[in-house]
């Protein structure tokens, strides 16, 4: 069997060593992928929104099954050209994909689907921004893709002001709107699950860190670091959830007529009234998946191409590793306002085999070197049998890998290693 991946980030060299864990010992392809995924998978230079000829290429190279990790190829309508030319794909579809295209579509589905979420009130310029905020802090949103940068929690009304500013005159990631959002208190949670159109399997949940620093300082990014299990998130709890919010929105787009095939992400406030949705995405989580997927037990191979095809996902059972994940991800210098590209990353081949390194913002020089060529360069995911000795391992990893202006966390999981005594 062969699999392609589209995507080059640490999420979809997760997926890619999650695919070569099956048994039935897929062909595993990547377009374009980066140095890392190429030492586990053939690569092809071709971009991830370059939809015509993505699907060239898996006409040409006889792919069975195409896995879509970033958001934007599916937002832009690859599931629907691979459709057509009749060829399985595990993503959802243009229509479906709005859920993370467009917060107001996000919120517009949740209020028909009766979920739990946060008020909102969608806006068009400054001044009805500014009108629509109640109190604050306030969570402003752009109602667009924005590689996870798009959300400003504005303490006061200056900072409110320039965030407006930003995303709707200097239009910081393209003409759009922006959703005014009630800030909601209490826990962060994220809960995938797989879903065939009709039903939603739950994933084991992860939490992931947003800042840029400790404590939850700076700026928000596409993630620093994740953990999974979640520490007080038990069996019934992650019911709850997966019956109150990914089967409702499924049946919701189901009755619609866009069936939702692919991941549900589902983006949680645990708050005192309950568990309140922050925003859906519509695959796998980063870096979350890097935390997610090597606890995974069951064949990845096969719960994909069932979730793709008519076959679906009734009676599908997980199981997962009783071990803890933890994932540090290591930026590069400037992020998340800029990055550095071209620092050569030293001490690679110095981290045990049991730590799996994902790579991300990473390019191979002439000279063989690998050098930082983004964001988020590289994750790095230790197991252990309790948060403690997961963090462990993942640090002590991080550590021996090297390069100029090197940016990481390090309070990753330390709050359930505080809980856990």
């Amino acid at each position: 069997m062969r699999v392609l991946v589209v995507g080059a980030g640490g999420r979809e060299h997760a997926i890619v060593r999650a695919l070569q864990r099956s048994p039935q010992a897929p062909e595993v392809l990547a377009a374009p992928g980066n140095p890392g995924i190429a030492k586990d998978a053939t690569t092809f230079d071709v971009g991830v929104e370059d939809i015509g000829a993505l699907a060239n290429l898996v006409e040409h190279e006889g792919v069975d099954l195409t896995v879509v990790g970033p958001e934007a190829p599916l937002v832009a309508g690859l599931t629907d050209e691979l459709q057509t030319r009749g060829r399985a794909v595990f993503g959802p579809s243009r229509a479906a994909a709005r859920l993370e295209g467009s917060k107001a579509f996000a919120k517009d589905v949740m209020a028909a689907a009766a979920v739990p979420t946060a008020a909102w009130t969608p806006v068009d310029d400054v001044d009805a921004g500014m009108a629509a905020i109640e109190r604050y802090p306030v969570v402003l949103k752009f109602d667009g893709l924005a590689a996870g940068k798009g959300v400003v929690i504005a303490e006061d009304e200056p900072s409110a002001h320039v965030a407006l500013h930003d995303f709707l005159v200097e239009q910081r990631f393209g003409p759009g709107s922006v959703v005014v959002e009630e800030h909601l208190v209490g826990e962060e949670l994220s809960l995938l699950a797989l879903c065939d159109g009709e039903s939603a399997v739950v994933m084991a949940p992860a939490q992931d860190y947003k800042r840029i620093f400790d404590g939850d300082e700076g700026p928000n990014t596409g993630g620093m670091g994740s953990y999974s299990p979640v520490a007080g998130v038990d069996a019934g709890l992650v019911e709850q959830i997966a019956r109150t919010v990914h089967q409702p929105v499924v049946d919701e787009l189901r009755h619609r007529g866009t069936p939702f095939h692919g991941i549900l992400y589902a983006g949680l406030m645990l708050t005192a009234d309950g568990p309140r949705v922050l925003e859906f995405n519509v695959r796998f989580g980063d870096p979350e998946t890097q935390a997610v997927l090597p606890r995974l037990r069951t064949d990845l191979v096969d719960l994909l191409e069932r979730a793709a095809t008519p076959e679906g996902l009734r009676g599908a059972e997980l199981e997962w590793d009783d071990r803890w994940a933890v994932t540090v991800v290591l930026a590069s210098a400037g992020y998340p306002a800029s990055s550095s590209s071209g620092d050569v990353i030293e001490g690679l081949e110095n981290v045990p085999r049991e730590v799996e390194v994902t790579h991300a913002g990473t390019a191979l020089t002439p000279g063989g070197a690998i050098v930082t060529a983004g964001g988020r360069v590289l994750s790095v995911t230790g197991l252990g049998s309790g948060p403690a000795a997961a963090r462990d391992a993942a640090y002590a990893a991080a550590d021996l890998i090297t390069y100029e202006g090197r940016q990481l966390r390090r309070d990753i999981a330390l709050r359930a290693v505080e809980r856990s005594g």
